[in-house]
């Protein structure tokens, strides 16, 4: 799980790449800003769930579903506070890198 986050971290940092190379700094930011509203949940997620499994009765399938109702909580109120508080907002880039993000699991199911 720790390994979905980190390829979703590289894949925000290579949209934000690109996005400074079409729209500029604005673009940039959205984009990276976009990417983080999806992988700072995941990467909650991914710890907490590590951290039950740990335990010795193991993670139940009740805290995963506790946790992932978090995680989509979490991913809706970075979306809503990014909109609020970033005032030079690109919305195409802020789309691009949330999409890029949560797909971006794709390509380890390509790699094997």
């Amino acid at each position: 799980m720790l390994r979905i986050v980190s390829l979703q971290l590289i894949a925000t940092v290579v949209v934000g790449l690109i996005a400074a190379l079409l729209g500029g700094w604005s673009a940039m930011f959205s984009a990276v800003l976009g990417g983080l509203c999806c992988v700072v949940p995941n990467g909650i997620m991914a710890v907490r769930l590590f951290a039950n499994a740990q335990r010795a009765g193991g993670a139940s399938p009740a805290t995963f579903f506790i946790w992932e109702f978090v995680k989509i909580a979490l991913t809706v109120a970075l979306l809503f506070a990014v909109a609020k508080l970033y005032h030079d907002l690109n919305w195409l880039a802020l789309v691009a890198g949330f999409i890029v993000a949560l797909k971006s699991y794709i390509i380890l199911l390509f790699r094997h």
